[in-house]
């Protein structure tokens, strides 16, 4: 595109120069020749009228008087009637301009020039006209280098930028080039860069999430499967089953969930349920893993408790809750169930060390952890629990206490608030 550009600029510069500069140099010629012809003739007249005012003042007409009137290059022939024609100056070779003017005396005045000198002004014209031709295409040049290095040099970034787009680097340049054409593209390719890069950091965050919240899900259906394959009483196989099945559904639940929660973190379905469910529920399924830790799980509180969530998100944080507290807490965990106002609240409490000092309200960020996890159970709880129109808060940091805090009046339906006020 460079050299295009170049060669486009030079070759308008071209033919502006041969157009303009054949003209000026017939106009110029032509005008060089003409002013030559009339200066010619303009000595013709003038040595005339001196010759006529010597023959009428009856004084010598010679070749050495009239020396002086003639210029160096200028040869002149008198002819005078009766008299022989008298020659002043050198008589050119070649061709000449010659011009001859008549006097009242009845004389002739020649006067002639040689054409050279016409020809060295016009050479002289010439070397003018081509010297500023040189400096119009040198400049030409230059400017077209520069212009061309300020349309390619942008291109060149765009297309580096589109590259970095196609090979998974979405980071915006933010560089603009000062051409309004050129800086709308950076603009859309810098947006195109935050969009992708706002999609990575969501499927990033799916694929972490649903790692993490499958992981415990999976674990638990594959041990009731291995409990199926181990024994033969029909009645624990059907027993087993139902479990698993229920399990399948918890699973599925997970995963719509976490897709939903992808696309639009605050579209809960939130309806009222009874909070004792999820949470024997919840005993049951983790009961095993902390019989096998050497540890109790149990619940105490306030029972029949009817809150507003959606059942399946509120499991997905008592467990987040129940499987911290297996790996980093320690002996009875405890969940219990209050009311404050018009709130249902679970906390869920171990006998461990708490929340490091250094943590505090941090726990509930991504990617931080008190040990070597993936920090992401917590946030992914505390998102789940916000979405409902809930939240979810570290109570106490020793030992910990956290409380998921569900409201307890149910969602108003869409037209519900204002038709109370119309009589």
């Amino acid at each position: 595109m460079r050299r295009r550009l170049i060669q486009s600029t030079l070759a308008v510069v071209l033919v502006v120069i041969a157009v303009f500069g054949v003209s000026l140099v017939i106009v110029e010629t032509r005008t060089i020749s003409n002013s030559a012809q009339e200066r010619v003739d303009s000595e013709a007249l003038r040595l005339a009228s001196i010759v006529d005012s010597r023959i009428l003042g009856a004084e010598d007409v010679s070749a050495g008087i009239l020396r002086n009137q003639v210029g160096k290059d200028q040869y002149a022939i008198i002819r005078m009637p009766d008299r022989p024609p008298i020659t002043v100056g050198v008589k050119p070779q070649g061709d000449v301009i010659q011009s001859s003017a008549d006097g009242e005396e009845g004389e002739r005045v020649t006067v002639q020039v040689p054409r050279s000198s016409v020809t060295r002004e016009v050479g002289r014209t010439l070397l003018i006209i081509g010297a500023v031709a040189l400096l119009a295409v040198i400049a030409a040049v230059l400017l077209a280098v520069r212009q061309a290095n300020r349309l390619a040099s942008p291109l060149t970034d765009l297309a580096e930028t589109a590259e970095r787009l196609g090979s998974g680097d979405p980071r915006p340049r933010h560089k603009r080039y000062g051409v309004p054409e050129l800086d709308r593209v950076a603009d859309v390719l810098d947006s195109s860069a935050e969009r992708i890069a706002r999609m990575l950091t969501a499927e990033r965050r799916l694929a972490a999430d649903a790692s993490h919240q499958l992981r415990t899900p999976l674990t638990a259906l594959s041990m009731r499967l291995e409990e199926i394959t181990l024994t033969d009483d029909p009645d624990t196989v059907k027993d087993e089953a139902n479990v698993a099945l229920a399990q399948v559904e918890r699973l599925t639940d997970v995963v719509e969930r976490l897709l939903t929660n992808a696309r639009d973190p605050r579209t809960g379905s939130a309806v009222t349920f009874d909070l004792d469910e999820v949470i024997q529920q919840q005993l049951a399924e983790w009961r095993p893993a902390y019989r096998s830790a050497g540890r109790a799980i149990v619940s105490s509180g306030k029972r029949h408790l009817r809150a507003v969530g959606t059942p399946g998100a509120v499991a997905q944080v008592l467990a987040a809750l129940i499987e911290n507290s297996l790996m980093h807490g320690g002996g009875t965990v405890a969940l219990r169930t209050r009311v404050t106002g018009n709130q249902a609240v679970v906390e869920v409490t171990d006998e461990g060390p708490g929340v490091p000092a250094d943590l505090g309200a941090r726990i509930f960020e991504r990617a931080i952890s008190g040990r070597n996890s993936t920090g992401i159970g917590l946030a992914v709880a505390r998102d789940l629990a916000e979405a409902d129109g809930g939240r979810l808060e570290l109570l106490q940091a020793q030992p910990p206490v956290f409380g998921l805090f569900l409201s307890r009046t149910p969602p108003l339906k869409k037209g519900e608030g204002s038709s109370s006020t119309v009589r």
